[in-house]
């Protein structure tokens, strides 16, 4: 026995010395590994999205109520504050704001003092604190969004020496009062851990160091391997690094709650969640409510559990008073506050989840997408505010009455909705479905639908481009029309009321949406030249080769139809729509601007006639409803409806806006829609909301107005029944004069001898 044991000794000593240098080798690579994360980890910051900035100036047209909404979204209060700034008060027509300094891409802007006067629903002064006129100032921009990391965690970075006193106090009394004078665990709370082994789960109170150990380097498992790992760690951490660094560390990662789908961490970002306030001003009862979180944020939840937060936070107080960190005096005070949460409704990662969207999609374009979820990017956008809540309220609006009524078949009709400025290209607002703040499927950038016949300017501008052969006079033929191409079925086009109307001069024939003279028309022009005015229009998709391509039976996206009525609303000057201004580093320095890219497209005089012939369709055609909801303004627009009613449109545009409604069912079912009673009605109602500017295209020096005879096209004169005035390129008017006007060598000689016989 003596001698086993002899032989065996050498072997265990072998065992424990190959054991302890495994230990050793286990514990240099965890060292390795801390202080190589500690050190080179940054936390992972999203990308954070802006909308554009208000820029008040003198005859900016907006009503006051509208940036009081916005002040209210910035979340100024309406209580002056002498020594803050972002609060505004309102005084009749009259506003004083305190502007909050804010890093745009151009450079800081300190805080200022504003008053800001309206009148007619515009700004009709604007001065300093000092009563010094303001050309110009700008709000900070609306935070909309971001590109976040894994798990979708958001975190506002801060020093330790910015988080109040009381705070740190609060947490080190609540969670780990040895905080200062441990070595990393807590001697107790390993004898509990081992205590509840024979439960299965592992349990103990760790301490802050071990908190912040687990979060950064492990996984929340609760078994006695990651225990051990977990402590060795903390050890290692607390040889390395002070304490100053581990709890600046830990008041960042810290998870604190859950806004929708995005993860609140740190007390930064907790700060500005729960109580709308920099971190730096909150409460002792406010702290006291952050420090109670941590032990389980759903389980105390303020909003959905408000006592049980509000005893937690109590419980906070009342340990902290105990440990002599706060007076009773504070202690009472504080407990007898409220909560005082932010009555702000959560958003989520963005309460515009299909512009964010199109946002990150271009972003993509020039940045890695590691770097848009770590790096902490500024992007500022072009989405306004008050556009986008306008296009909202109507889009979900009008399809919940549509619904109600089953106008248009059973319940569920989706839609979606496109802005933008026509001069800039820059998108405005961007809804993707009925419920704006659903995170799915986005129909203004991926649904793909038949146009119908919003692709017939396209048809009217290759023929206006020859102003030798066609002017909005010239009479087109609306007959019966079979168009045979090679080696298929005849195509045989029909118009929407199953009637031919014969000779109709052009402009009507836009104007009442005829498919049987545009496809003639077509057809005649040769739909490669159509196709390639499409192209020149800022459609890059491949098109289908077949004739019925021009009565729309493509399928495009509304932002792929906002990009071809920009062209158009903007005279003929193509603007990539984009939805992305400028973009800094998360310090402010600039890193790219997207400035305006402009192409002339199309020569000034066909664009004027196209647009005269559009506004006419607002005005005496298929979008002649527009006057519901618009007084006269020379809105020019298109309707469009496709094959068995499945698809209703409108695009038009007004001064400042050109803007795209779709309409449909998401599986493609026939049904009653048109695009003048299903898309029109909230192309109209979000315009009305917007108070739009006139469209007012200045006149080309080639184009000369005549009168027109719509009869026969012909020259007319005020004798002539429905005579109207027609634009024209100098030089391709009609010579003959209509039966109906007076023969003018005749009217002439008439003219002359009543001028002599009156003298």
């Amino acid at each position: 026995m003596a001698r086993r044991r002899r032989r065996f000794w050498p072997y265990f000593r072998v065992a424990l010395l190959v054991l302890a240098l495994l230990a050793a080798g286990y514990t240099l690579y965890l060292d390795q590994r801390v202080r190589h994360e500690f050190e080179g980890r940054r936390f992972a910051l999203p990308a954070r999205i802006y909308a554009r900035p208000l820029e008040l100036h003198v005859g900016l047209r907006v009503p006051e109520d509208d940036v009081v909404r916005e002040l209210r979204e910035l979340g100024y209060r309406p209580v002056a504050h002498p020594d803050r700034s972002g609060w505004y008060v309102r005084s009749g027509a009259e506003l004083e704001i305190a502007v909050r300094p804010f890093v745009f891409w151009d450079g800081p802007q300190p805080a200022k003092r504003l008053r800001v006067s309206f009148a007619a629903g515009a700004v009709s002064a604007l001065t300093d604190a000092q009563g010094a006129e303001v050309a110009l100032a700008r709000l900070e921009p609306v935070a909309i969004g971001g590109i976040y990391p894994t798990n979708n965690e958001d975190r506002i970075l801060v020093r330790l020496g910015e988080v109040p006193k009381p705070l740190v106090q609060e947490l080190i009394a609540v969670e780990d009062r040895n905080f200062y004078s441990h070595w990393g665990f807590d001697p107790r709370g390993i004898a509990r851990a081992l205590l509840s082994l024979p439960t299965g789960h592992v349990q103990g109170g760790s301490t802050l160091t071990q908190q912040l150990v687990k979060n950064f380097f492990l996984t929340p498992q609760r078994t006695l391997r990651r225990k051990a790992i977990e402590l060795v760690m903390a050890v290692l951490l607390e040889l390395h690094y002070s304490k100053q660094e581990i709890l600046e560390t830990y008041l960042n990662e810290i998870y604190l709650g859950q806004d929708r789908d995005r993860a609140i961490h740190g007390v930064g970002l907790a700060a500005q969640f729960y109580f709308d306030k920099p971190v730096q001003r909150l409460s002792i009862a406010e702290s006291a409510l952050l420090v109670g979180l941590v032990r389980g944020p759903a389980y105390y939840d303020p909003y959905r559990h408000p006592q049980r937060a509000l005893e937690r936070r109590n419980l906070v107080l009342r340990e902290t008073r105990e440990q002599g960190v706060i007076s009773a005096a504070a202690y009472q005070a504080a407990r007898a506050t409220g909560l005082g949460l932010n009555a702000r409704p959560s958003t989520g990662t963005t309460p515009f989840p299909a512009f964010v969207d199109l946002v990150h999609r271009q972003l993509r374009r020039d940045y890695d997408e590691a770097d848009l979820r770590s790096e902490g990017l500024r992007i500022f956008s072009t989405l306004d505010p008050r556009v986008q809540a306008a296009a909202e309220h109507a889009l979900a609006d009008r399809l919940a009455a549509f619904d109600r009524q089953g106008r248009f078949g059973k319940p569920g009709l989706e839609g979606a909705v496109v802005v933008a400025a026509p001069q800039s290209g820059e998108v405005q607002a961007l809804v993707g479905g009925r419920d704006p703040r659903y995170q799915g499927f986005n129909r203004a950038l991926d649904a793909e639908r038949q146009i119908g016949s919003l692709f017939k300017p396209a048809i009217y501008l290759t023929a206006l481009e020859d102003s030798s052969h066609y002017t909005l006079a010239t009479m087109l033929d609306d007959s019966k029309f079979v168009w045979q191409p090679r080696n298929a079925e005849p195509w045989r086009p029909e118009n929407y009321d199953r009637q031919y109307h014969g000779q109709v001069p052009l402009y009507l024939a836009l104007a009442h949406s005829y498919n049987v003279a545009a496809a003639r028309l077509g057809t005649t022009l040769g739909l490669d030249k159509v196709l390639a005015t499409a192209r020149q229009l800022g459609i890059e998709r491949q098109l289908p080769q077949y004739p019925s391509t021009l009565l729309g039976a493509a399928n495009l996206t509304p932002l792929e139809v906002a990009q071809m009525y920009q062209t158009i609303a903007s005279g003929g000057f193509r603007s990539p729509l984009h939805a992305i201004r400028d973009v800094t580093t998360a310090d402010g320095r600039p890193l790219k601007r997207y400035p305006l890219a402009v192409a002339q497209a199309f020569p000034p005089d066909p664009m004027y006639l196209l647009t005269a012939a559009m506004q006419d369709v607002v005005r005496e055609g298929t979008a002649h409803s527009l006057a519901n909801w618009l007084p006269p303004l020379g809105v020019a627009g298109k309707t469009g409806t496709t094959n068995e009613q499945r698809d209703a449109w409108f695009a038009g545009f007004t001064g400042a806006r050109v803007a795209v409604v779709w309409v449909g069912y998401d599986d493609n079912r026939p049904a009653r829609l048109l695009g003048a009673t299903a898309a029109l009605p909230v192309w109209g109602e979000m315009m009305a909301a917007l108070e739009p500017e006139p469209v007012a295209f200045p006149q080309p020096e080639d184009i000369e107005q005549l009168m027109i005879d719509p009869q026969s096209g012909l020259l007319a004169d005020a004798s002539c029944p429905g005579a109207l005035e027609l634009p024209f390129v100098k030089g391709s008017a009609p010579q003959a004069r209509a039966p109906c006007a007076g023969n003018p060598v005749v009217d002439n000689v008439k003219s002359f001898f009543q001028r002599l016989l009156g003298q």
